[in-house]
């Protein structure tokens, strides 16, 4: 069970507080409420080319990184289509160099042409390196524009061409940070053996000045429903031929969330699954295939992909991968099967909360949907999945017209 204390500073600013005593270290996690679908679609990649702004400096604090390595700390970010996160770790006895150096960015980050165009240049060449010139690296860049249709999700986080991050322009920059990077659209977690009263009276300090901003309010086309297969062919020099196939589903805070969670398990977690078993090991159709759901906040994709063995016939694969499918529904699966899902999701999600930071990230993620209290839950809602449910779900979900395949094929074969 995980202990926190909450509270909030009269900018908006939430704070959360997880009590941990067993460990000197802490963990601060800020959760900034934007990401790729807050982008426009002619101005792709801002969300995570301000990521790497955000490490260039602030007004008071030329080079972030120096002081928290003083403090013996360490740091990292991440952005996706709905959030960007920062984290760290730093002795808690350090904490208020942590506020210290996330305050001054979220009141008045340093920007300059010369530091915006040396992370263009980062930021351009991670898209050439990892999508362009990387063997599979355009799937995304393909697979999601053919699912999505009027959603911002159709583009990934690096953006849909990388001449949006190319022409990026200074006043782009300051009007993206002043928009979304306020108090009242962030949250923090704090972990480690801290008491709330000191946190507060830190928060209240390094924090409680910076002024709110304008209410974001985001206003976003939803994805109509999808009435019809559609197919994506194209060739590439690649070793081995590829299917990708995407199911749309609920978003993240769905209570079916965790229904679908465990279909995908079911058809493609492991060597115990039931792709891998038949595709894989039996009908040696596929050297490898797995099954996951992308965990987006509005209504996301079941993605089932696989490597096809050289001189199978992709469209034979194909139909044998969507006859493996279909089993699913037309059949509810067994309690032993379902329990063995259940058990391994229950473990990663138990095992995975282990870890301080992690704890922070987490919460932070919860209380961004809206409901902290459900990180002491996710265990009870995979509890409450049944096989009738499952198969319920399941004949909804996997369903042709409810799918994108991409045939993802290789020049070789």
């Amino acid at each position: 069970m995980i202990q926190y204390d909450h509270f909030q500073l009269d900018n908006g600013l939430p704070f959360y507080v997880i009590h941990d005593p067993t460990t000197p270290m802490a963990a601060v996690n800020i959760l900034y409420n934007v990401g790729a679908r807050d982008e426009v679609s002619n101005k792709t990649g801002f969300a995570h080319l301000f990521e790497h702004l955000m490490f260039g400096g602030s007004a008071n604090i030329p080079k972030y990184d120096e002081p928290l390595q003083r403090a013996g700390g360490d740091n990292n970010a991440f952005t996706n289509s709905d959030i960007t996160n920062y984290y760290l770790s730093l002795p808690a006895s350090q904490l208020e160099t942590a506020f210290w150096l996330e305050s001054d960015r979220m009141l008045d980050l340093a920007f300059s042409e010369k530091s915006l165009d040396v992370q263009r240049q980062v930021v351009s060449e991670e898209f050439r390196q990892n999508y362009l010139n990387q063997p599979y690296g355009d799937v995304w860049l393909l697979l999601k524009p053919l699912a999505y249709k009027t959603h911002p999700y159709q583009w990934n986080t690096i953006g849909k061409e990388i001449s949006h991050i190319e022409q990026a322009e200074l006043q782009d920059v300051r009007d993206f940070y002043r928009r979304f990077y306020n108090p009242n659209n962030a949250i923090v977690v704090v972990a480690g053996n801290l008491e709330t009263k000191k946190v507060k009276q830190l928060a209240e300090k390094w924090f409680g000045p910076i002024p709110a901003g304008e209410n974001y309010q985001r206003m976003l086309q939803q994805e109509p429903v999808q009435t019809e297969a559609r197919e994506l062919r194209v060739t590439r020099d690649v070793p081995q031929s590829a299917i990708y196939k995407a199911y749309h589903i609920s978003g993240r805070g769905d209570k079916d969330f965790y229904t679908v969670d465990l279909i995908s398990d079911l058809l493609g977690s492991g060597q115990s699954s039931r792709l891998y078993k038949s595709l894989v090991r039996k009908q040696q159709l596929f050297s490898e295939i797995n099954a996951f759901v992308t965990g987006d906040l509005d209504p996301g994709l079941l993605i089932v992909t696989g490597k096809i063995t050289p001189g199978i016939d992709a469209d034979n694969a194909h139909a044998a991968l969507e006859q493996e499918i279909a089993r699913l529904s037309e059949k509810p699966p067994s309690a032993p099967e379902l329990r063995k899902v259940k058990n391994k999701a229950i473990a990663t999600n138990i095992f995975g909360e282990l870890s301080l930071l992690n704890q922070a990230m987490s919460l932070a993620f919860y209380a961004h949907l809206g409901t902290p209290e459900i990180i002491n839950d996710i265990p009870k809602m995979y509890e409450a999945v049944n096989p009738a449910a499952l198969f319920e779900h399941a004949k909804t979900v996997l369903r042709p017209e409810n799918c994108s395949t991409l045939f993802y094929l290789s020049e070789k074969n």
